[in-house]
């Protein structure tokens, strides 16, 4: 399923499976939303991922909690990016076709993530980054004081890789986060966020900090809290598209995962 707000799309067209499992011959426009006729192939590639939105200059997926975007030290292919890379080249090695990576999800973080299909296209959305709009959901532990607001420091990482605020700017980068409290139960608070800085782990450290740490994140919050996943979610993204400069809205469906904490949202 395609979702797209904000952003009309010239022509969409229904494309059928090549035999040889080939990307088709015939040209295609940029603007031009793609889908293809049969689920079956695209659900084989993309192994669990939901497919937001795709052109011929960028990717958008909902990525599942548990999947790292790009590789690590200790992990490779099982990636957004290794998943992505085996959907575009329809299974085919010796495809010259790729993705391009242009920001990432913490790997227990489900939602929005971009990849760009050429090289200007990562250029361009990488460019506009400090300006992307970027909507995340949480679920925090507790009822928070004061029912929005901003957090601001500045963030740091130690050598465990375990990021923090510090009031030393000469190593922290200035992290800015903008919330508000959508619902509140006994135990928890949803949270809606607005990215404004992108730091490693910034939501994560700045509502730990504030005593209130996202539900299931064992790194900054509750050891031993239960939960089978952290409660951060990438809900939408808002840019200008690289070729065509319209603004799109890009949304990813709010996990079952969630309601079970705090009921619908």
């Amino acid at each position: 399923m395609i979702a797209i707000t904000r952003h009309i799309i010239k022509q969409i067209i229904l494309l059928p499976v090549p035999k040889r499992q080939t990307l088709p011959r015939k040209k295609i426009a940029p603007d031009t939303a793609i889908c293809y006729s049969n689920t079956i192939m695209r659900n084989k590639y993309l192994k669990g991922m939901d497919l937001i939105y795709e052109d011929r200059d960028i990717i958008v997926v909902d990525k599942p909690a548990g999947l790292l975007t790009m590789a690590s030290a200790t992990e490779n292919e099982k990636t957004a990016y290794h998943i992505l890379t085996d959907y575009v080249r329809k299974g085919c090695a010796k495809s010259p076709k790729r993705v391009f990576i242009v920001h990432r999800l913490d790997k227990d973080t489900s939602g929005v993530v971009i990849f760009a299909k050429t090289e200007e296209a990562k250029r361009s959305l990488q460019d506009q980054w400090d300006t992307t709009e970027k909507k995340y959901l949480a679920v925090v532990y507790g009822k928070l004081s004061e029912k929005s607001g901003v957090i601001t420091s500045y963030l740091a990482e130690n050598s465990a890789y375990v990021v923090y605020s510090t009031k030393d700017k000469t190593i922290g980068k200035l992290s800015t986060t903008v919330y508000k409290v959508l619902k509140e139960t006994r135990d928890f608070s949803a949270v809606e966020i607005d990215l404004v800085t992108g730091r490693k782990n910034q939501i994560r450290v700045h509502f730990a900090e504030k005593g209130h740490p996202v539900v299931g994140d064992t790194k900054y919050g509750k050891k031993d809290g239960g939960h089978k996943r952290m409660a951060l979610h990438a809900r939408s993204i808002s840019f200008l598209h690289p070729w065509s400069g319209k603004r799109m809205v890009l949304e990813a469906k709010v996990p079952p995962y969630f309601s079970g904490l705090v009921g619908n949202i």
